[in-house]
């Protein structure tokens, strides 16, 4: 049995990976399980947004609206290559919540959370805007302009991993957690490799349950720890079409039934629509959009649209549960998104549950579960995270086009937007994935869309991709582009790369 480790941590999601880099950034040892893939759970079914959460107002949410509008411009200094600002419209729909109301929220939404960077609210006419223009004629007559981000919600997971493990942590993917158990004041947690079902005995001084939608399994079935506090499991599904409209904002469209839909540009020629909020109580693993909710999402952007979007519009579909804490809201839309601790400390081996969080908030998330198990500020000092760039993010925020250029000049056989795409992935470490390469033969096999197989061997190498899913729909999303035949020979070059034949584990694919 290995020497114990100050912080075992279950779970590889934003949360779990957030937690890691708090971790060893204070000092401590640290190991982290993840049962299948990095991100592979909720935090990769997102809407792709790093944002305060408008809607949330409405809830009297203002304590976790501010913690998320402050990290919004902390993040993208962090990560501006996976991170980007965005531009929302509002059209104020005659009969749903009064155009006063919108702009009082959006007021607030500008003042609270300490913007600097982005740019602030607008009212707009959209009989003159180009906003407007793909909009139903006539309808929509005014609205309004507000500032949040995107984000590769999976990319930001893999670098708060690569980051971590580089600062010292042990991350582990596909290690299931068997059982666990307290004994002389340790855990001791036995883990089994997916690879190959070796079976593999842990011990740590203090455990944190990051699981998700998996917490209380974790819990009750797992641990043998009965939890007072109870999650509640939201599913939240989304569609993608092709682009529907040419310019780069995106819209956030009220619903009649209180819920909002956003359409947002993606991957460069898709819209993404999204989000649905209802109840589930199936298995998580098994979860994905309903025939109802790409119904729901269709006709949600069909009331906006002049162009209707119609089911045979979607090309994919992917859908995720939110482990939210359970608050008793009556509905799903209803629940607080913000985290809840629950912490047992029999027996001297301290046991951190996280129930809820949004990806916005997982570094304060991180620092506050730290806090919450005692642990001291450690040699970096207080908040360390927000000045540590993450992996590939040590450049300027509006430095991505200097960028690109710089590698387009020392990588000439590539095209504009295969730069682009290497530097909106990699940041600063797009030179390094691309092996020191004087020609595209260099590269290696192409599988399509430029993906190549020295960009695979990197993320192989640097970011735990085991299988060509986690490649094609989480490292990337290269799924929308590379085809069955270029999806094939990527498997096949994994297996014979990594010496076994790993079952993909996520709900991905045509919808």
């Amino acid at each position: 049995m290995s020497e114990p480790v100050d912080l075992l941590i279950v779970g590889g999601g934003v949360n779990g990976c957030g937690v890691a880099r708090e971790a060893v950034g204070r000092g401590l040892s640290v190991a982290l399980v993840e049962m299948n893939d990095l991100a592979s759970g909720t935090s990769s079914w997102s809407t792709k947004l790093i944002h305060g959460g408008l809607r949330y107002l409405e809830f009297y949410e203002f304590r976790l609206v501010r913690e998320s509008l402050l990290e919004r411009e902390t993040l993208w200094r962090l990560a501006p290559h996976i991170i980007r600002p965005l531009r929302f419209v509002l059209p104020h729909h005659r009969g749903l919540r009064p155009a006063w109301l919108l702009r009082l929220g959006l007021f607030l939404y500008d003042h609270i959370g300490g913007r600097k960077l982005l740019p602030p609210t607008r009212t707009l006419d959209l009989t003159r805007d180009p906003a407007g223009a793909p909009l139903k004629p006539g309808a929509f007559a005014r609205g309004f302009e507000y500032s949040d981000c995107a984000v590769d919600d999976a990319r930001l997971v893999v670098l708060t991993a690569r980051d971590a493990a580089d600062r010292g942590a042990d991350i582990r993917t596909r290690a299931r957690l068997v059982s666990g158990r307290r004994v002389d004041g340790l855990w001791r947690v036995e883990i089994e490799d997916a690879r190959d079902g070796r079976r593999e005995t842990l011990s740590a001084r203090r455990l944190v349950n990051a699981a998700g939608p998996w917490v209380a399994e974790v819990l009750g079935q797992r641990l043998g720890v009965n939890a007072h506090a109870r999650v509640r499991l939201v599913q939240g599904s989304h569609i993608v079409v092709r682009r529907l409209y040419d310019h780069d904002r995106c819209y956030i469209f009220q619903t009649g039934d209180g819920r909002i839909v956003f359409a947002i540009p993606y991957q460069g020629d898709f819209t993404l629509i999204g989000t649905t909020d209802r109840d589930y109580r199936g298995d998580p693993a098994d979860i994905h959009a309903s025939a109802e909710e790409i119904a729901y999402l269709c006709a949600a952007a069909s009331d906006y649209f002049a162009r209707p979007v119609r089911r045979e519009d979607v090309v994919w579909s992917y859908s995720g549960v939110r482990p939210l804490y359970d608050d008793g809201a009556s509905e799903a839309r209803a629940a607080t998104r913000d985290y809840v601790f629950e912490l047992d400390e029999t027996d001297g081996a301290p046991l951190l549950s996280i129930f809820g969080g949004k990806i916005t908030t997982y570094r304060r998330l991180a620092s506050a579960a730290l806090e919450k198990l005692g642990v001291p500020e450690g040699p970096l000092g207080a908040d360390w995270t927000a000045g540590a760039p993450l992996p590939g993010g040590d450049f300027p925020i509006d430095g991505g086009p200097a960028l690109i250029a710089e590698l387009m000049r020392d990588f000439p056989f590539l095209a504009p937007h295969e730069a682009a795409r290497l530097v909106a992935a990699y940041g600063t470490k797009a030179r390094d994935s691309l092996a020191g390469a004087k020609s595209r033969a260099d590269l290696g096999e192409e599988f399509g869309a430029g993906f190549t197989e020295a960009e695979a061997r990197w993320l192989v190498e640097r970011e735990w991709a085991m299988t060509a899913e986690d490649i094609l729909w989480r490292r990337s999303k290269l799924g929308l582009k590379i085809g069955a035949e270029g999806a094939a020979r990527l498997s096949a070059w994994m297996t014979r790369r990594l010496g076994v034949a790993l079952p993909d584990t996520i709900r991905a694919g045509a919808a």
